[in-house]
């Protein structure tokens, strides 16, 4: 089975958690030496942990309609493969923090959203080394944009966590490839064709 969707995920966590750790802003409301864990758990799941960070949750996975028309490429004379499946991946980002004397801190929730938003404005693609696992060392590009939600569609994500609403962000990944285990079996293409040329002559 294919990892690409745990490995776009991975290659998410990774750069944000490099970047809100090496920030002298985050830490400095951070108790000294501390770092933060961006976690791909839900909100509630990170709060019941009592872990602080971020919460990238995975709460929608759609296919791409425009790239799915693609066809097949012929890989050998008597076999073709499926292009790879283009799925979209929707992420709720939510700061899960508390100070060190356990009161809810919305100013630090709020300094590390706008550090997310500041790094996906400056860095709206994931390539290269920036990739993990099965998405590592492909020419491939995914770009990560922000999405404006209503509040009425971020309410009922929420709803679906069955946890009270709080500020976050949405953030959709594309273009993440699902690779085809198996090939098509066909018949040889054609190779030449000789179309049979008939000349009619005038009738006497």
């Amino acid at each position: 089975m294919t990892t690409a969707v745990r490995d776009a995920s991975i290659s998410l966590r990774n750069i944000v958690q490099s970047r809100l750790n090496a920030d002298a802003d985050v830490q400095a409301l951070l108790p000294p030496g501390g770092t933060l864990n961006v976690s791909l758990n839900t909100p509630e799941e990170m709060a019941q942990a009592g872990e602080q960070g971020v919460s990238l949750w995975l709460y929608r996975v759609i296919r791409d309609e425009n790239l799915l028309n693609v066809p097949p490429r012929r890989v050998a004379p008597d076999r073709l493969r499926l292009q790879p499946l283009p799925v979209r991946l929707h992420y709720l980002v939510s700061a899960v923090l508390q100070r060190t004397e356990g009161v809810p801190s919305p100013e630090f929730e709020q300094v590390v959203l706008g550090k997310i938003l500041q790094l996906f404005h400056e860095r709206p693609q994931m390539r290269g080394s920036a990739l993990a696992g099965v998405l590592a060392g492909r020419d491939l590009e995914i770009s990560v944009r922000l999405e404006s939600l209503s509040l009425d569609e971020m309410s009922r994500v929420w709803d679906a966590l069955d946890r009270s609403y709080q500020l976050s962000l949405s953030y959709e990944v594309s273009v993440v490839p699902i690779d085809a285990r198996r090939d098509i079996v066909s018949g040889p293409p054609v190779m030449i064709f000789e179309p049979q040329i008939g000349i009619a002559e005038p009738t006497q």
